[in-house]
């Protein structure tokens, strides 16, 4: 087996070959002479050629080492280019397919805003959603997916990269024909009614329980739930048709949540932290990048809008109003 050739041989011979003497290619990447006399030694040994002659006080290039000149030049420039730091994306001539997988409640509320930033800033740039069930990381994992939203778990996959994109609060919600529209909300009132809950995965005992089961178990209430679902624009669906009550994140669902009754919850519920989660592969990618600052942008604009939003009540004494 041949020894594996040294590359760097390379770019000394393309110094050589521009400065036709082994002070010039010395000077040029700023070796000693004795070290360049030495490394042409070892080109004309790996080379078996002489590469450059004397002839008077000059050096000649020989046949082999012009031959060579029309290749080792384009090399040294691709090498150089390939170990540099990623240039700046041209946004305005990027063509890809960015795969976002998310929740329905997350594509509907921050989709729009997302989508004409693209159509402006990046407009070669296909999006697509795709359906987040559960917490299988695995197409992030595999490369299936570019970059995936949700709150950071004990199933999440340690080795990702996550950003936090948003703090979320939980609030009710009900259609207005329910029973008990038109009134605050009391802790009472909450656990006599009928609920559906929201559960992407069972526990060890095949139960499906979300947060608002475990917050009023917390309390010594039992569980007002009577349908458990896999997601929230799913709860609020069966809100707005029946007389359950639907609790969700309030900044997450804020489209979602438009025509029904909304109110802040008579106890405390932990909030969540809405997180974006990529592989490692895509750390340094500058239009992955341009795409993560984006996306956190979108949500930092949408939570301080909702700050100032009346339809979702910050205290449990505040009246109920209608989304709009």
């Amino acid at each position: 087996m041949s020894p594996r050739p040294d590359f760097n041989l390379l770019i000394t011979l393309d110094a050589l070959l521009k400065e036709g003497s082994v002070l010039g290619a010395a000077n040029r990447l700023q070796l000693s002479p004795s070290a360049m006399s030495r490394a042409l030694a070892r080109l004309r040994a790996t080379t078996g050629d002489p590469l450059l002659v004397r002839t008077g006080r000059k050096l000649v290039p020989t046949p082999r080492a012009l031959e060579l000149s029309q290749i080792t030049a384009q090399l040294v420039e691709d090498v150089q280019s390939a170990l540099s730091p990623a240039r700046a994306v041209d946004l305005q001539n990027v063509t890809r397919i960015f795969t976002l997988r998310s929740s329905d409640g997350f594509v509907e509320t921050f989709g729009p805003a997302l989508i004409a930033r693209l159509a402006t800033e990046a407009p070669g740039v296909e999006l697509r959603f795709i359906h987040k069930e559960g917490h299988n990381n695995r197409p992030l994992r595999d490369g299936e997916v570019d970059l995936e939203t949700g709150v950071i778990g004990a199933q999440t996959d340690p080795n990702f990269q996550s950003q936090a994109l948003m703090k979320d609060h939980f609030v009710y919600a009900l259609r207005p024909a329910h029973p008990l529209a038109g009134r605050a909300l009391t802790t009472a009132a909450y656990v006599a009614a009928d609920h559906v809950d929201v559960a992407r995965h069972a526990d060890a005992q095949n139960r499906r329980r979300g947060p608002i089961h475990s917050a009023l178990s917390e309390l010594g209430h039992p569980s007002p739930v009577k349908v458990v679902v896999g997601g929230f624009a799913a709860a609020l669906s069966l809100a707005r048709s029946t007389d359950l009550v639907a609790t969700v994140p309030a900044l997450h669902t804020r489209d979602l949540r438009q025509g029904l009754i909304c109110g802040a919850l008579p106890f405390k519920v932990p909030g969540i932290t809405v997180s974006q989660l990529w592989h490692p592969r895509f750390d340094a990618d500058p239009l992955h990048r341009w795409m993560r600052a984006t996306l956190r942008e979108i949500c930092a604009q949408a939570a301080q809008t909702a700050q100032a939003d009346p339809a979702v009540p910050t205290t449990a004494a505040a009246p109920p109003t209608v989304s709009a």
